[in-house]
């Protein structure tokens, strides 16, 4: 009854709960906390403890300086008193795991008496001690700034809404001032050192090294020397609508043929998917101005935008002398790196023939009844031993029994890791002769790649389907003449290395045409018909019955080949004629069985083609989950950035990796550094923050403490 009361009443008039800890924020603080020496033995964090916890040392601190994370510590240092408990810690995660964390960390941080509200005075107190000493100079007593904090004679107290929408139009209002102070006389414009001066004090944390390198050349988009006002708006402009840039973008590349788009793409695409932001003509012209300085054709590609919409994207320059540390490490670790990539390629082989083997063995029984079809003559009565297909799997299976279906399995199985291996080899080699740099090739390469591979697989090939071929038919030689079982070796032994190549003409007949079909088919249905790009990778479903499709018109249409190929490999019974060649093999059943022989076991070789590749490729998916490549891990990033000499440019939103600490306290610090990029660094020396600087990283004004 009670628990109803209580339920009701909650309902009604709500209910509050204390935060909780979660485990893993104590382990946290436990993880960096000191004790207390003394009698009491307190654990408690210091503002350089609190620094490793919210900001760990592998991340990259190329925009933000890990110090300026030390801002962060007057906010969960409630008491002013330089350590934090386990409750304080309590608290700044609980901060921290709200939706509008952000900006509610960054109007705590001046509303230091911790009353709800912010007081113009001393607002003014804490951004003039705490901004950098050669900052541009700001005018908060401007009529922009009145309309939040009212004018001279009519001060009043922010709230959090009205501080937190004033922090989304500051920057703006900075670069306009900004423009103001270096535009002497007055002609609306500004030198190219002066703009270039104005980006870094408002935007650095927020833009990448190829923009910030690079903005004195704005000018260039211009008949003129100078920037003018429009040219800086714009540009603040496009910097503002980034992650609408980005997805405009990456429509547009979409839809194009070659994955480069020109600025006529651009805002076409940007008209259709946007009701009310409209890009200028300048504001297109600076986007592929920046976009294309290392490559000014016009035609631009994903690569090319993620150098200014990607705000990670590092010049190796920018590393100083870890760049040639990098390229140390790079030379270095060249020869593990080949060792892996050679593990990695032996790995991806060892899984490619155990799924090959087993959708050969799954398919097995389907290409032994192809066999004897095919292999069955009816010039004479009493010649045709079955009527079809179902018929000769039903007396396969009575006369010889369910093993009978996998007589000659093993060769086979045997062929098909050098077989899958060589023709997808030699395919994707001589593709990637042919390709262009967009990487499209034409039909005409395309078939001759894939009759290349096939032609190259026949090595293997034909040495094993003879040998799987005399291992099939012999289990009904056995039954109409007193002949006795061979073993692989047997047949391999009696016929000798010249032997087992014999038909090899008819096995490049049936190979190159299959090959030359199936490849170009398989990749016209991915691009085609699924819409394969760079930027959309297809599912396991949809390669499946690419790969399906594809195998039917190039198993079917060479059906004839693979006849001929079986009656010159199967060994004459008595009294049956003897095939000497391709050509006599070809005129001598067309003759006595008609045009319908040469597509005996035609829709077994459907039945076979299809189901085969969908049991590979799906074995191959499971199997990479299963048997993973030793030492591989999901997220590469590391290795990634140890490797190379910049980091790689990237777009489409990606998700952020990192502790919620890091990259909550990284997204409220973009904010703070809105205001002054000078916030957080030492004052009166140099050095990241615990290991060298001088003074705290935020100065609270005297007195103060801040409250939650």
């Amino acid at each position: 009854m009670a628990s109803l009361k209580e339920s009701v009443k909650e309902t009604l008039l709500g209910s509050s709960i204390e935060p909780h800890l979660s485990q893993q924020a104590k382990a946290t603080f436990d993880k960096y906390a000191h004790r207390d020496e003394g009698n009491n033995g307190d654990v408690y964090m210091t503002q350089e403890d609190f620094i490793n916890a919210i900001a760990p040392v592998d991340e990259n601190y190329h925009k933000i300086k890990r110090e300026q994370y030390a801002i962060l510590f007057q906010i969960a240092d409630r008491r002013g008193s330089g350590k934090i408990t386990l409750h304080d810690w309590g608290a700044f995660e609980n901060l921290l795991s709200k939706p509008d964390a952000e900006y509610e960390i960054a109007f705590r941080l001046f509303d230091e008496e911790g009353t709800g509200t912010i007081k113009y005075e001393k607002f003014q107190k804490l951004y003039n001690q705490n901004k950098g000493s050669d900052t541009i100079p700001f005018d908060w007593n401007c009529e922009w700034a009145s309309l939040y904090i009212g004018g001279k004679k009519h001060r009043h107290d922010m709230t959090y809404p009205q501080f937190s929408q004033m922090l989304r139009g500051l920057q703006g209002e900075k670069i306009r001032q900004a423009f103001h102070y270096f535009d002497k006389d007055g002609d609306g414009y500004i030198e190219p050192e002066d703009f270039q001066r104005i980006i870094l004090e408002t935007a650095r944390h927020k833009l990448s090294d190829h923009l910030l390198e690079n903005l004195h050349t704005l000018c260039n988009i211009s008949t003129g020397t100078k920037i003018s006002y429009a040219n800086v708006r714009a540009f603040q402009n496009v910097m503002r609508e980034m992650d609408l840039v980005d997805l405009i973008i990456r429509n547009a590349t979409q839809k194009s043929d070659d994955g480069k788009i020109t600025r006529t793409d651009f805002l076409n695409e940007a008209a259709r998917i946007t009701r009310f932001s409209l890009f200028t003509p300048m504001e297109a012209d600076i986007l592929f101005h920046f976009a294309g300085l290392d490559a000014p054709s016009g035609r631009l590609a994903l690569g090319d935008f993620a150098k200014v919409v990607d705000a990670s994207w590092q010049s190796a320059y920018s590393f100083g002398s870890s760049a040639a540390s990098a390229v140390t490490t790079e030379a270095r670790s060249r020869a593990k790196r080949w060792l892996h990539n050679t593990l990695e390629s032996a790995h991806h082989f060892a899984l490619g023939s155990l799924a090959g083997a087993f959708g050969a063995f799954m398919v097995y029984p389907i290409d032994l009844v192809k066999t004897r079809m095919q292999n069955q003559r009816g010039a004479r009565v009493g010649q045709v031993l079955y009527t079809n297909s179902l018929d000769c799997a039903k007396k396969v299976i009575k006369n010889e029994g369910f093993k009978g279906l996998y007589s000659g399995v093993v060769p086979q199985l045997i062929g098909v890791a050098p077989e899958k291996a060589i023709k997808l080899t030699v395919n994707d080699l001589v593709r990637a002769h042919f390709s262009e740099e967009n990487g499209k090739i034409r039909l005409p390469h395309e078939i001759l790649a894939g009759g290349s591979a096939g032609a190259c697989q026949v090595v293997f090939t034909n040495p094993l389907e003879i040998v799987k071929i005399r291992l099939q038919v012999q289990g009904e030689v056995a039954k109409t003449a007193d002949i006795p079982r061979r073993s692989a070796m047997w047949i391999v032994k009696n016929l000798g290395l010249v032997g087992l190549y014999k038909g090899a003409s008819a096995c490049l007949l049936r190979d190159v045409p299959f090959s030359a079909i199936y490849f170009p088919t398989y990749n016209h249905l991915k691009r085609d018909l699924y819409g394969e790009s760079q930027t959309k990778k297809l599912g396991v479903v949809q390669l499946l019955t690419a790969g399906a499709i594809a195998g039917m018109p190039a198993a079917y249409l060479t059906t004839p080949c693979d006849v001929i190929k079986t009656r010159l490999q199967v060994e004459a019974r008595k009294g049956e004629t003897k095939y000497t060649s391709l050509r006599h093999c070809a005129t001598t059943v067309w003759r006595e069985e008609g045009f319908r022989a040469f597509f005996k076991g035609g829709p077994a070789r459907i039945l076979r083609s299809s189901p085969q590749f969908g049991f590979t490729l799906a074995a191959y998916e499971v199997l990479q989950k299963a048997l993973p490549m030793p030492g591989s891990t999901k997220d590469d990033e590391k290795t990634k950035r140890l490797a190379g000499s910049y980091v790689k440019p990237g777009i489409g939103l990606p998700e952020a990796r990192g502790s919620l600490q890091y990259l909550k306290s990284r997204n409220a610090l973009k904010l703070i550094l809105d205001l002054d990029e000078g916030f957080g660094r030492p004052k009166g020396g140099s050095g990241v923050l615990g290991m060298g600087a001088k003074g705290p990283g935020w100065l609270p004004l005297p007195g103060s403490v801040v409250k939650s």
